[in-house]
């Protein structure tokens, strides 16, 4: 019998975790809170976690010996920084471009269906059921947003600062701080072009070898991807519940409407028209990359499956794929950007908060260059929000985004999912730009 295929592994998984989880749920109420049956319950939730967070740590800890690798080796294959040149500027224009376009669609939504509104005014059940959430929840949630409104406009300055590491060891120590890393490797390759063939002929080749290994290392991560995909999404679905969701239905609805009109819409027609690829072939090529992103809410710890699927099921080269995906993994992001201008409209119209066009406009530009520093991890974007609120002058901003925690993780594998296609139709659209012959291409 033939192998089932990975992508259907890794639908099998969710659809049995949201099932286990959903029974655990429902057998919630019915133990008692010393009950044995509660305990194995609870034991088994923990275990799933468990599980799931060695897959993610598993993912990370191939991202910076593979992207170094791939962008040196791909950099350096370019053949001088002509070509170098050619390829960033498209790159970032690209980004730039589709993250705008993403900014406007949350931006449309919100306005026209306005969650946060009940008959033209602040909703005050939502308002109401937000401080109740507030209330209970957990001093981690508490702290994680206080720390996040010590944060001030100038601090994403700083984004320029972490470009050049001042010790690229210790950047290298830390995903977080991918873009000096990235910054690093691409020094390193265009000062490799700039000497001579022959002497540079062992490096290249030790550096392609280390690239060739981690290749072969993530397809072994990669095949445990269902039982890991399994285990995280567990005690993501018992701990969501859908009390809170039935409260902000729409301000959800919106969020997933609008990821959905960028990532089957807008995504779609920009592969078409502009990189003349036919996006079913791109979606079936890229289907391992996109669930791999909707299960563990990372960007980063996607990449390696991400490049895996641009390089072997679309026939994207080396030399355009170590280049974009990285940076695009760490700069580009569309779906968040997105979800910050809806949540900070959705939060101001709930308290009450009139926005006008210019206030509106200055929230599209902060979501457009906020979401450049954001860091691929899970609700790396409340930073950006709180940041956005706050120079606002929203009330209770802080309140509100606790509230918003416990709706976020399954908003946040969706945005991420969104963040990874628009790095993958970069990569795709740019090798097309290139001349490349894509294997998803259209005639």
């Amino acid at each position: 019998m033939k192998k089932l295929a990975a992508h259907w592994q890794i639908l099998i998984a969710l659809l049995l975790a949201t099932l286990l989880a959903s029974g655990f749920r429902a057998l919630d109420g019915i133990f008692a809170e010393d009950d044995w049956g509660r305990g194995v319950m609870l034991n088994t939730i923990t275990v799933c976690g468990f599980v799931g967070g060695l897959f993610i740590q598993a993912l990370k800890m191939i991202i910076v010996p593979l992207v170094m690798s791939a962008i040196i080796s791909g950099i350096a294959s370019l053949g001088g920084v002509e070509g170098f040149g050619r390829l960033g500027l498209k790159t970032v224009g690209f980004y730039m471009t589709t993250t705008f376009f993403a900014v406007l669609v949350g931006l449309l939504l919100v306005n026209t269906i306005q969650p946060g509104l009940s008959g033209g005014e602040p909703d005050l059940e939502i308002r109401a059921a937000l401080e109740q959430q507030a209330a209970g929840a957990s001093d981690e949630e508490k702290e994680k947003v206080a720390v996040a409104g010590e944060k001030k406009a100038g601090d994403f300055a700083d984004l320029f600062k972490k470009m050049i590491p001042p010790n690229v060891v210790q950047a290298a120590s830390n995903n977080g701080q991918l873009l000096g890393l990235i910054f690093f490797s691409i020094l390193f390759a265009v000062a490799m072009t700039q000497l001579p063939v022959d002497r540079m002929s062992p490096l290249s080749g030790s550096i392609q070898g280390i690239y060739d290994v981690m290749i072969r290392v993530t397809q072994w991560i990669m095949a445990l991807a269902p039982i890991g995909v399994f285990g995280l999404m567990v005690p993501t679905i018992y701990e969501s519940g859908v009390e809170l969701f039935v409260v902000l239905g729409k301000y959800f609805g919106t969020v997933v409407v609008a990821l959905g009109l960028h990532l089957f819409v807008v995504m779609p027609l920009v592969l078409k028209y502009i990189g003349k690829i036919d996006p079913l072939a791109h979606f079936r090529g890229m289907r391992m990359a996109l669930l791999t992103a909707f299960s563990t809410a990372s960007s980063s710890a996607t990449l390696p499956e991400t490049m895996h699927c641009i390089q072997n099921n679309a026939g994207v080269s080396k030399r355009i794929s170590s280049f974009t995906l990285p940076l695009g993994a760490t700069v580009n992001m569309d779906g968040t950007a997105l979800y910050e201008c809806v949540a900070v409209l959705f939060v101001a119209q709930v308290m009450g908060e009139n926005f006008g066009l210019a206030a509106q406009f200055a929230v599209v530009v902060t979501a457009l260059l906020t979401s450049i520093g954001v860091a691929g991890v899970p609700s790396a974007s409340l930073v950006a929000i709180l940041l956005i609120l706050n120079s606002s002058g929203v009330k209770n901003a802080d309140m509100a985004v606790v509230a918003l925690l416990s709706v976020d993780r399954l908003l946040d594998m969706s945005r991420t999912a969104v963040n990874v296609f628009g790095d993958s139709c970069a990569a795709v659209c740019i090798a097309r730009s290139e001349g490349e012959a894509i294997y998803a291409t259209s005639d």
